[in-house]
């Protein structure tokens, strides 16, 4: 997939649509214990999440990006075999987990730890509520997150979609931004090595045109692949020959025959048209607005034990990157307003 590799200061002055379950697991999976063990409260309720949506909100903020949250609503039916597939690899790595802790291997623990990640339902009701409290506008969708997000951003109202994976686009994200929650030096797991992680932007047009196809054509060529609602794909197809094969034939219809092993958990078009005919609202506000500072701090500090200097620092991050926004919002008004 074609796409340009940026720094966060080219997002300035831009919005940003975040799938939000997307950034709350890389949190949850990122921010731990050497052990492997996440954050949490002296209650044992886990707080990376929140940890990693207030530090990296703030410093988008600071950026003056303008950041926006979209929380999953009911997951569609179609996904029910992806769902069961993650729970069955988390149960997994939690035994390996706990066999590297009994053998002492911190490193190899660490590394399954973050394969364990769940995301339960006081966290999405804390992120929501740490959310509204630093002033971030933040939209329920009806059903898949990246869909409402690409939804947010083709009627004009973000300027990116962001999320680590590329089904934003066959959602028809305009803009995909990825890379955003975890920008910055990452270690490689089981290897003494760092890597640069930075942001990278993919324009929808900008690939179709690339790739000369339609955006109904890399919907095909994504299911050939596999999607959420059809993990494995067609067995032995990667997305060179998918390219080819619907290059070659035109459409999805027209491949299948010529591939008799090819199985699918549903009727293909079931998966194409959750692609092309979301479940997405029109019944979203979007305003950024000044940080609730003293109930923040209150949130974090007293009932989730955090560093009361280091949150005020992150708050008013906030506050400073608001006003920036909101004053070139004003003057850009002003300038723009009729005679």
């Amino acid at each position: 997939m074609p796409k340009t590799t940026v720094t966060l200061d080219y997002l300035k002055g831009k919005s940003v649509a975040i799938d939000a379950y997307n950034a709350l697991y890389q949190f949850l999976a990122i921010i731990r214990q050497p052990d492997g063990t996440p954050l949490k409260d002296r209650t044992g309720r886990i707080t990376s999440h929140l940890s990693g949506l207030l530090y990296r909100t703030s410093n988008l903020m600071e950026r003056e990006i303008k950041v926006i949250y979209v929380f999953d609503g009911k997951p569609p039916a179609l996904k029910e075999t992806e769902i069961k597939r993650r729970k069955r690899v988390k149960e997994e790595a939690l035994v390996k987990y706990e066999q590297a802790l009994q053998k002492g291997d911190l490193e190899e623990a660490r590394v399954y730890a973050q394969a364990t990640s769940r995301l339960k339902d006081y966290m999405e009701d804390d992120a929501k509520r740490l959310l509204t409290l630093m002033g971030i506008p933040w939209v329920q969708a009806p059903s898949e997150g990246e869909a409402q997000a690409a939804y947010i951003t083709k009627r004009g109202d973000s300027d990116y979609c962001a999320s680590q994976d590329y089904d934003s686009l066959l959602f028809g994200a305009p803009q995909l931004a990825r890379n955003i929650a975890i920008t910055g030096r990452r270690k490689i797991p089981r290897k003494n090595v760092y890597i640069q992680v930075e942001p990278e932007i993919v324009s929808l047009d900008k690939a179709l045109k690339e790739l000369d196809i339609t955006h109904e054509q890399l919907v095909d060529i994504g299911i050939l692949i596999g999607t959420d609602f059809n993990p494995d794909g067609v067995k032995g197809i990667g997305p060179k020959t998918a390219l080819k094969l619907i290059k070659q034939h035109g459409t999805l219809e027209d491949v299948l025959p010529t591939l008799k092993e090819a199985e699918f958990p549903v009727e293909p078009q079931k998966i194409r048209e959750v692609f092309l005919e979301p479940k997405v609202t029109d019944n979203y506000q979007i305003q950024w607005m000044e940080p609730n500072v003293e109930e923040a701090v209150e949130f974090l500090c007293e009932q989730r034990d955090f560093s009361e200097e280091r949150v005020r620092k992150a708050l008013k991050k906030v506050t400073e990157g608001m006003k920036k926004i909101k004053s070139k919002t004003t003057l850009e008004a002003w300038f723009t307003k009729p005679s």
